[in-house]
């Protein structure tokens, strides 16, 4: 009798429990740090870190909606990835929002609670970026968590260059830029993700009405079939 990993259908589940552990604890770091960041964002008074937890919880949602698409197919994960893209253009547009408030009715942040979360929080970004590295090409599903989680370390760093800024010039102008700066990288991820979704729902509408035409007999899912594609490449060197 075969071993169970030498079997299609058997290996496609051991890489979807791997992605399901690894969403499992991004999501839980990320949701922790929402709240920290949120709370340090209102006291402070700061766009760039009340920008930071927004993403935060987009990322928590994210990650949540990846571990429901982790175990679906290939369509399923491109719908989820455009759901996604949604969030990612919602919070860009929040944060311009956020900086044409703050532009109305300027204030000066708290530049040391700035520095200090924005190191905390470029640690646990570190750590969740790390453990998603090596699913960052498996699949639409993960590639998508893959580009959050680059965004949030690019959101740190601002943040701190921020804090920086406040401290030097003593005015609240530094957070609006890096507010500013946030929202257009929000935006760019988004159309990227959104991109890449459409992308894939038109590839595997097109293979599930190439299969049907050709009357081919199907052992395995169309879906399970193009996750099996993408499990293969991941282990070409």
């Amino acid at each position: 009798m075969p071993d169970c990993c030498e079997d299609k259908a058997c290996a496609i589940e051991a890489l979807r429990e791997r992605q399901s552990a690894t969403l499992k604890t991004v999501l839980g770091i990320n949701a922790v740090m929402f709240v920290v960041v949120l709370t340090a964002g209102i006291v402070a008074e700061s766009t760039a870190l009340l920008s930071d937890s927004l993403d935060n919880l987009g990322d928590a949602l994210t990650y949540g909606l990846s571990l429901y698409a982790v175990s679906r197919g290939a369509r399923s994960k491109a719908r989820v990835a455009l759901f996604k893209g949604a969030l990612i253009l919602g919070a860009g547009l929040f944060v311009l929002g956020q900086v044409l408030y703050k532009i109305i009715v300027p204030a000066v942040p708290v530049f040391e609670t700035m520095g200090a979360v924005g190191i905390l929080a470029l640690i646990a970004n570190g750590i969740c970026l790390a453990l998603l590295w090596k699913h960052r090409r498996e699949d639409i599903n993960m590639s998508s968590v893959w580009e959050c989680s680059r965004n949030d370390i690019a959101s740190n760093i601002a943040v701190m260059g921020a804090a920086a800024g406040v401290w030097l010039t003593q005015a609240g102008w530094p957070d609006l830029v890096v507010g500013f700066a946030l929202a257009c990288v929000f935006l760019r991820s988004a159309i990227r993700v959104l991109r890449g979704a459409m992308a894939e729902l038109k590839e595997t509408a097109e293979g599930a009405r190439a299969a049907d035409a050709a009357g081919a007999p199907l052992s395995l899912s169309d879906n399970s079939k193009a996750d099996l594609i993408r499990l293969a490449a991941t282990k070409k060197p």
